[in-house]
């Protein structure tokens, strides 16, 4: 598959200064509350057209977002990405991201002598990690807890001098 053909629907959004006020202004009403009903679209001549909850909590984090001065992504899950864009994603050197996508933990495609990561993949070893990370240490609180290690530290350390 074509690298740019998988990233064509790709965008990066930024907030400029003559929209960062409005942008501001939209993020207060959202969260001063006091909206009823589902959320919509609502277009200048009228039309309406009511969005899923989950679009709605997308819109809002793309709002905050650009309120805070940052840049958003749009990116499709089956966009390639390079090493270095993988790896900045993961937030690891790309030669460690090479050790992991060698070692089959994450799916690559090597056309020719470039590597690149599908997002899709990326995000589920990702998760995957996160998972682990949890399990890990929900591990540890169990064992703190068996040991009664948190009675242990809750007093104050005897003294050494």
């Amino acid at each position: 598959m074509n690298r740019n053909a998988a990233t064509r629907g790709s965008r990066t959004y930024l907030a400029d200064e003559a929209h960062g006020e409005s942008i501001a202004a939209f993020i207060r009403v959202l969260n001063e509350g006091g909206m009823t009903g589902r959320p919509a679209l609502v277009a200048a001549d009228g039309r309406r057209l009511d969005l899923p909850e989950e679009l709605f909590d997308v819109l809002r984090q793309v709002a905050e977002s650009l309120s805070a001065g940052m840049g958003v992504s749009v990116t499709p899950l089956s966009a390639l990405l390079t090493t270095q864009e993988a790896a900045d994603h993961l937030g690891v050197s790309r030669p460690t991201l090479v050790k992991i996508l060698d070692r089959g933990d994450i799916p690559m495609e090597k056309p020719g002598r470039h590597r690149y990561v599908r997002l899709q993949d990326l995000l589920k070893y990702q998760q995957a990690r996160r998972d682990e990370q949890r399990e890990a240490i929900d591990a540890l609180v169990s064992d703190a807890e068996e040991d009664n290690l948190y009675a242990a530290t809750d007093r104050r350390p005897p003294r050494t001098r």
